[in-house]
């Protein structure tokens, strides 16, 4: 035990090695000669002793071989030590030829022995180090917990995630098998481990106490990782995922690196294939500015198209810390020369008017919005206010500077509106197309439902909820919602942005409506609780102005499909500009009396689609 606590010495580490390499010489003599040397080379052992430790010592020196803490003795120290005891056979080799042709007419060390020191050395001192570190392992294992895992992919992950496995000094994990789809390696072993077909998951986890299921496939279809995760979550058994080679430290992989499954793997989707070539002429070498830029669809905006070589992305926000945090994130990507942040509110027309005569922006990204149902429920002229009013801005000043192209982040809330929110978001969308043919700018509008993990959506929410021990809320057991990943959302912004003529509408294909309440049983899955024991889901109501379904068309909308499988064309109701101008110059004058009954009122003036739910604003509807 004082060995698995403190490192071996260097100095104890060398006299092994070299205790090794006499050893090796007097059985490489001795298997020569079949355990009868003969006299005449019994008098020549000790000086060929002597100097093939000289030689070795001198070898050792210089590839440090003493040097590593033999108890983490990794792949590279073994090659290192085969390397190193070649090099010095060779040299013997050369040795014999200078001696047989030029000194003693002889060979100094018979190549024979030369072939079985070499061999002996090689292996003893491999061993040597691989039997410190098993016991090394075994030692500090006595005491820890023992868990049952099984692996998935039995290629170089699957390997290197075992070996990380057996490396970790707090659990000892008992490898079961590794799972892989290839036939040729089912029924085989690896490491000592049986390899299984994956179609043996369920029963593996059936027949087995396993505690974890570690997936190692490094390109690993969403649907396929679902169907896995499926099965781990049927079994109760917890899944976790081997991260991409890129974020290996070093190139090296530790278990603390291997993370549960989260409740975004479930709900990923297949990889997006885009026009690079078409966004590319789109936004290359162009000013671009995004509104919002601190927000989650804002700041993956910068991302992305920062990838596209603009001439200058503009962020603008007037939330100050999270904006200071993607400018932290930016300059961290050393595109400190790409990025300029300007502090601004999108109300402001004087301070939105000076950014775009100092900026001259070519195109514009308007993420800025009051986005949350129930506090626009409450708060409808502040949703009048940023969400119609500060889109009217920013659309007049791209008239008035010549912006080539608007293309304005809307959501699947403005279909058939029930709430404050979704109708001051369909309200700047019939703005926007009204302009259309009022100037230069083509104005495109992008329509999609929930992104997953934004800032105060569900589940953010939920996971909060379950590290506090719960309850879960949810507003009812029959709401759904449609799901799309931040980066999926705005790879299709960009893709819709770079094929918009103007006048349009794109909508994107969210995939399936999901409840929200098997998303919440899921998590709890994934957190290793169990529903009704360890954590309770409670429904608190559908709050104001809250669908239980939402939808991506209206009623008398119909499409038309584009060359990418994904977005498709919403044809809807055109409006003479000068009318709906004028409406809305009404609705924001409104403002100044908050009167929120009036400000509602005029809202379903314009839109008489707009029926409220669950709100104190129903009685408007007779």
């Amino acid at each position: 035990m004082f060995f698995a606590k403190q490192s071996t010495p260097r100095w104890v580490i060398m006299s092994i090695d070299i205790i090794i390499t006499i050893c090796s010489v007097i059985l490489a003599y001795l298997l020569r000669f079949n355990f009868n040397i003969p006299q005449h080379e019994l008098s020549e052992l000790p000086f060929v002793t002597g100097y093939v430790v000289i030689i070795r010592v001198i070898t050792f020196l210089i590839a440090k071989t003493y040097a590593g803490i033999i108890r983490y003795t990794s792949t590279g120290d073994a090659l290192r030590v085969f390397f190193i005891i070649s090099l010095g056979s060779l040299f013997f080799a050369l040795t014999n030829i200078i001696t047989y042709y030029f000194i003693l007419g002889y060979f100094f060390i018979p190549f024979s022995i030369i072939i079985i020191d070499y061999i002996a050395t090689t292996f003893a001192m491999t061993a040597f180090r691989l039997l410190v570190k098993i016991a090394y392992m075994e030692l500090t294992n006595i005491s820890r917990e023992k868990r049952n895992v099984l692996i998935i992919g039995a290629g170089e992950s699957g390997i290197i995630a075992k070996q990380s496995l057996d490396r970790d000094t707090e659990t000892k994990h008992n490898i079961v098998g590794f799972l892989d789809d290839n036939i040729k390696k089912v029924n085989k072993k690896l490491e000592g481990v049986n390899i299984y077909h994956t179609d043996k998951l369920a029963y593996l986890l059936s027949t087995n106490s396993i505690s974890h299921v570690i997936l190692s496939i490094q390109n690993l279809s969403p649907a396929r990782k679902r169907d896995f995760i499926e099965t781990c979550l049927l079994h109760n058994t917890k899944i976790m995922n081997v991260p991409p080679v890129i974020k290996w430290i070093n190139g090296e992989l530790s278990f603390k690196q291997i993370k549960d499954i989260q409740i975004e793997d479930l709900l990923e989707r297949e990889i997006i294939n885009l026009d690079e070539k078409k966004i590319s002429n789109e936004i290359a070498g162009k000013k671009v500015l995004i509104t919002g830029a601190s927000g989650s669809i804002g700041s993956e905006l910068v991302r992305q198209i920062s990838r596209f070589s603009p001439k200058k992305i503009i962020l603008t926000d007037q939330a100050e810390t999270p904006l200071h945090h993607i400018e932290l994130e930016c300059l961290e990507r050393s595109l400190h020369n790409m990025i300029q942040i300007v502090i601004a509110d999108v109300r402001n027309k004087r301070r939105m008017n000076t950014i775009f005569e100092i900026c001259k922006p070519d195109i514009v990204y308007h993420a800025a919005a009051y986005k949350h149902v129930p506090m626009m429920e409450n708060n409808p002229s502040e949703s009048i206010l940023t969400n119609v009013k500060g889109t009217k801005i920013l659309a007049d000043l791209c008239i008035e500077h010549n912006v080539v192209k608007f293309i304005q982040i809307s959501t699947d809330k403005a279909v058939n509106p029930t709430n404050i929110m979704g109708a001051s978001k369909r309200i700047a969308e019939i703005y926007i197309q009204s302009l259309n043919q009022k100037g230069k700018t083509k104005f495109v509008t992008t329509r999609f439902g929930n992104v997953i993990g934004s800032n105060g959506s569900a589940i953010p929410l939920f996971r909060n909820q379950i590290k506090r021990g719960g309850p879960i809320t949810i507003t009812h057991p029959k709401v759904t919602r449609y799901f799309m990943t931040i980066p999926e959302a705005c790879q299709l912004v960009l893709e819709a942005g770079a094929i918009g003529k103007g006048g349009e509408i794109f909508i994107f294909d969210m995939g399936k409506s999901i409840k929200i309440v098997d998303i919440a049983k899921k998590m709890i899955k994934l957190s290793g609780l169990t529903l009704g024991r360890d954590i309770q889901i409670i429904y608190t109501g559908l709050r104001p102005g809250e669908k239980l379904y939402e939808e991506l068309l209206n009623d008398e909308e119909n499409t038309l499909p584009t060359h990418h499988p994904q977005i498709m064309i919403a044809k809807v109701k055109s409006y003479d500009h000068n009318e709906i101008a004028l409406q809305i110059d009404d609705l924001v004058e409104l403002f100044d009396a908050q009167d929120n009954f009036s400000i509602v009122k005029k809202m379903k003036e314009i839109l008489p689609e707009f029926k409220s739910k669950n709100s104190i604003y129903e009685q408007l509807d007779g």
